[in-house]
């Protein structure tokens, strides 16, 4: 058995080779998945574009089934990264069950890929809500509050530990149990967001966007934003300029 499946495995990457089909990689759908983790509501953006990218896997000849399949595989994965950011896991589940048993009733490949976008979405909102309600220590809320109030200046661990009377290294073990991600990752987010805001609503060239944010050039703000948002600072700015002129 074990050498029939491998047999058939190689001629399937035959011909999806043949056919110049290759699925999304790997970091992509990690990458949804952990924003779905964090409570980032990117997560439905990316989720759009990993699915309008037509890489998804081949699982049945119908398509109808074949959407529906792939949807029971990406809620059971938005379930287990929801409960890893902190969501209720009877909630969670529940909400599995429920979903799967709406995509069970669906009679449209559409009503499938709309429901699909709602799961990404709900679970999302469900993470941030958990992140929201949970109860930080002092330490972590006083680090969380000078951040966000000084993200155009540089920000050291040490600095935040001598801040609030706490060694850095504990201060970074208290932050990550807390806040599910170390200082580093928070503060980069967070000038993410901020630089998000400022394209969208400022007229302040990217150059000065990438100042005001204290990155230490544009070639390090321009890699960083594209990491987050998959297109450069220029093409978020153009494309939301479009959108707000139809």
């Amino acid at each position: 058995m074990k050498g029939t499946m491998d047999k058939q495995v190689a001629y399937l990457e035959f011909i999806n080779r043949e056919n110049s089909f290759h699925h999304h990689r790997f970091g992509d759908e990690l990458g949804c998945l952990e924003l779905i983790r964090l409570g980032d509501m990117h997560a439905v953006e990316r989720d759009r574009k990993m699915f309008e990218s037509n890489t998804s896997g081949h699982l049945s000849d119908d398509p109808f089934r074949n959407r529906l399949y792939l949807n029971i595989c990406h809620v059971t994965l938005c379930t287990r990264f929801a409960i890893e950011g902190g969501m209720d896991s009877e909630k969670a589940y529940n909400a599995s069950d429920l979903f799967i048993q709406r995509f069970d009733r669906a009679k449209t490949e559409q009503e499938l890929i709309d429901m699909r976008f709602e799961a990404t979405e709900y679970f999302t909102r469900q993470v941030a809500a958990a992140k929201k309600a949970k109860i930080f220590s002092k330490p972590v809320v006083l680090c969380s509050e000078y951040i966000n109030n000084h993200l155009h200046e540089a920000i050291s661990v040490g600095e935040l530990a001598k801040m609030v009377g706490l060694n850095a290294s504990y201060l970074s073990v208290l932050f990550k149990r807390e806040a599910g991600l170390n200082i580093t990752d928070y503060v980069i987010i967070k000038r993410m967001e901020a630089a998000e805001n400022m394209l969208r609503l400022s007229d302040f060239s990217l150059a000065q966007i990438s100042d005001i944010l204290h990155f230490s050039s544009y070639s390090h703000f321009a890699r960083t934003f594209r990491r987050h948002f998959g297109m450069s600072p220029k093409q978020y700015r153009d494309c939301n300029y479009y959108k707000s002129r139809r």
